[in-house]
Parts: C-alpha cells; sequence; structure tokens
C-alpha cells in the first residue's frame, strides 16, 4: 500500500514537472514568435518609429504630398538646399521669407539643379511680383555649388528647378510683408501647366497664405 501510493506520488510529480516543462517552451515559442513578426524588434530597436520618422521626412519631401514646414518671420539672408534623394527632387524649404534687399542662396546638395523665375524673361508665365527681376541660376551639377539672389521688390516668388519642374521640384520666397491679395504669384495657376506643376504651386500657395495670416 505505502509502495502503491509512493509510486503514485512520483508519478503525479514527474506529470507535473512535464507540465511546466511544456509551458516553459509554449512561452518562448510565443516569444520568438513575436520577434519574429517583428514586434519586440520595433520596440527595442524603435524600428518602427525609424520608419515613421522617414515616412514622415518623405511626406514632408515628397512634392506629391503636403509639407508641415512653418515659414517663419523675414529675416535678411535665406538658404535653400537643392537634393535629389530617394528617387525625388525638392527644394529645402519649400517656403522661404526675407526681408526686402534680403539675400537668398540655394545650395546644390545633391544631383543637378537650377533655381530659376518664373518670368516672361526665362520664357514662363510671370508669377512673380511685378516689376521684380528675374533670375536663373543655370543648371548647378557640383555637389556645393552655390547661387544667390537679392530681392530688392516687395511680394511673393515661385521658382523651378529646370530639368525637374514636371516633377514638381518648385519653390516659394516671400519678400517682406506683401498683401496676399495683390500678388500674381497667388492667383489661379496657368492653365497651361501641367497638372503636377499646377498642385504644387496650389499647396505653396497655401503656405504663403497661412504665413501672411490670410489662410482663411
Amino acid at each position: 500500500m505505502t509502495d502503491s501510493l509512493t509510486r503514485r506520488r512520483m508519478l503525479q510529480l514527474t506529470g507535473s514537472a512535464a507540465v511546466v516543462g511544456l509551458a516553459g517552451c509554449t512561452g518562448t515559442q510565443t516569444n520568438d514568435g513575436g520577434a519574429a513578426n517583428g514586434s519586440p524588434t520595433e520596440s527595442g530597436h524603435d524600428d518602427g518609429g525609424t520608419e515613421t520618422g522617414h515616412s514622415d521626412e518623405e511626406s514632408g519631401h515628397d512634392d506629391e504630398g503636403g509639407h508641415d514646414e512653418a515659414v517663419g518671420a523675414p529675416s535678411d539672408t535665406a538658404e535653400v538646399n537643392m537634393i535629389t534623394e530617394d528617387g525625388g527632387y525638392h527644394f529645402e524649404p519649400h517656403v522661404v521669407r526675407v526681408n526686402v534687399g534680403g539675400t537668398v542662396t540655394w545650395h546644390n546638395e545633391s544631383g543637378s539643379h537650377s533655381t530659376t523665375a518664373y518670368h516672361s524673361d526665362n520664357d514662363q508665365p510671370q508669377l512673380v511680383t511685378d516689376g521684380a527681376a528675374a533670375w536663373d541660376s543655370g543648371i548647378l551639377s557640383e555637389q556645393g555649388a552655390t547661387f544667390e539672389h537679392t530681392f530688392e521688390t516687395e511680394g511673393v516668388y515661385h521658382y523651378y528647378c529646370t530639368p525637374h519642374e514636371s516633377l514638381g521640384m518648385i519653390g516659394s520666397v516671400i519678400v517682406g510683408n506683401p498683401d496676399p491679395h495683390e500678388q500674381v504669384a497667388l492667383e489661379e495657376p496657368p492653365a497651361d501647366k501641367p497638372e503636377r506643376v499646377r498642385e504644387k504651386l496650389e499647396e505653396l500657395n497655401g503656405m504663403i497664405r497661412t504665413a501672411l495670416g490670410d489662410d482663411h
């Protein structure tokens, strides 16, 4: 009787140990499975956050989409980078603001680009303030090459990259504190321009109106 109880007790203990061991294996598989699915990796290495940040950056640079850039108060100088990145082309920032008599300097960070005013002197429709001088850097291909232009007339100016205009590489300069209702650049985009160019101009106009307090 004692031997029978002892054997039964040993079998119970052995069975309990087996269940505990199986539970331990199951827990390990679940954790490994979670790692394989990406959750622990994203949490531990913040890959998810990095990807999200990159997506936001691409959104900010994707000239098909919106931009969350804030346009500050006018300054005497402004810097704009011309960038080829991830198959896209853009000016960064898209809109800058200077005082009357202020200078904008464009830097070619990568690729081959130009900064060219929408002006009749450049065989383009006028999308700069009345009486303003045109500018055209020509194609800048060398990394680190720069071009600068001084703005003597208050107003809103749109400009583009000659080889990449059709891909939405367009930027803007606000000079001083112009009345948005008197700006040629803020009127309906030219009807003869491709849809992507028109959409980009509309997007920039929205940013400019917001900066000038005329976004309602």
